[in-house]
């Protein structure tokens, strides 16, 4: 039995399900945006992981021809031997990671019935949008998704939306997300709060991610200034077009502090150092990095635009809140301040649930799809 698997880069979060995947199976790991593609437009930057994504899975970067080179669009990856390449391999089924990329579909198109595929896609139904795009999106997505055999989904919020757009429930396999929880949950000798005077007694809240509009920090940063809370900080962590912004508006505040993109090998020892991690995005398909604070054993604040509240953040980890919606979080904010001690035991809690969404649980249902 052999596995062909479609993918645009090496991403931290499917290379070691690729190398597990990789101990059961014989698999060819085709990454179509070539291998030059590490230049990030959320983080605005080139980013090169610190930690090793090719290791353990057999691969192949394939050439791509598009003018406009890039996975943030449709036309940015072209592979003009993507077909022949793959065939090659002769692979008994097909993993496809994304449709929405010239060639990408191309592939879906081309081995529709000749081989059974399997899609990969964390999509959501929570973003609202007109009568006509939607009938639009209808159309489209009901026409693609007829290339499929098999549907892996994420999460409740994704397993609706392929619901929506024509897939059968016995077409749908849980695969849930995950990242290295064994990594992000070992203690690290990094102590980031000594390093930004943060006393052990005081709360720190964390935001990591872009900095950005669609990720929202703002309504964090501007609530958190309004609530002028004591022996509180707050921590923002990455970077992006905001960052000038954001950091203007927190100029004069001491308890406010800001850390450049930190590589991977550094992110266990930036969540280990908050009491609660917030993730305020006006659009998120999941929020992964709510599933690296849980593992780092933290209190959770997000909103109800991540396609991954519903299923990891109950009332015994954390919050959600109404995005853009800032009343609302205040309110839910202060009452996670309001107690040191529960925000220990939500950490706990947040560890216990995470232990399920992990790397072992994905590949066992990926090979459970192939075998079924």
């Amino acid at each position: 039995m052999k596995l062909a698997i479609i993918c645009t880069h090496p991403i931290q979060y499917y290379a070691p399900v690729f190398k597990l995947l990789a101990q059961n199976i014989e698999l060819k790991v085709f990454y179509t945006a070539g291998k030059h593609s590490n230049f990030d437009e959320g983080f605005n930057q080139v980013v090169n992981w610190d930690i090793p994504l090719l290791d353990g899975y057999q691969f192949e970067f394939l050439h791509n021809t598009a003018r406009q080179k890039g996975s943030h669009h449709f036309m940015g990856i072209k592979n003009l031997d993507a077909i022949d390449r793959i065939s090659d391999f002769a692979p008994d089924y097909l993993l496809v990671y994304g449709w929405a990329y010239f060639s990408h579909f191309k592939i879906l198109n081309h081995f529709k019935r000749k081989i059974p595929i399997l899609f990969r896609g964390d999509s959501t139904l929570l973003n609202k949008q007109s009568v006509i795009k939607r009938f639009v999106k209808d159309i489209v997505l009901r026409y693609v998704y007829r290339h499929i055999d098999k549907a892996l989904y994420v999460g409740i919020n994704n397993k609706a939306y392929f619901l929506k757009y024509g897939l059968k429930e016995e077409q749908l396999i849980f695969t849930p997300h995950a990242i290295d929880n064994k990594r992000f949950s070992e203690k690290t000798y990094h102590d980031i709060r000594a390093s930004l005077g943060i006393q052990d007694h005081d709360i720190l809240i964390l935001f990591a991610g872009k900095f950005d509009p669609v990720k929202n920090p703002e309504l964090l940063l501007n609530a958190f200034k309004a609530l002028n809370l004591l022996n509180t900080h707050l921590l923002c962590v990455g970077s992006g077009v905001l960052e000038t912004k954001l950091k203007s508006a927190a100029a004069s505040f001491k308890n406010i502090h800001f850390m450049p993109f930190q590589n991977q090998s550094t992110m266990p020892a930036v969540y280990q150092a908050c009491d609660i991690f917030c993730l305020p995005s006006k659009s998120d398909s999941w929020g992964l990095a709510i599933n690296e604070a849980m593992a780092a054993g933290k209190a959770i604040i997000v909103s109800d635009k991540a396609g991954a509240a519903v299923d990891l953040v109950h009332p015994v980890n954390g919050k959600i809140f109404q995005s853009g919606n800032t009343a609302d979080f205040k309110e839910k904010l202060l009452k996670l301040v309001s107690d040191r001690d529960r925000l220990r035991s939500m950490g706990e809690f947040s560890k216990e649930i995470i232990s399920m969404w992990n790397f072992k649980n994905q590949v066992k249902n990926i090979l459970n799809a192939i075998a079924g």
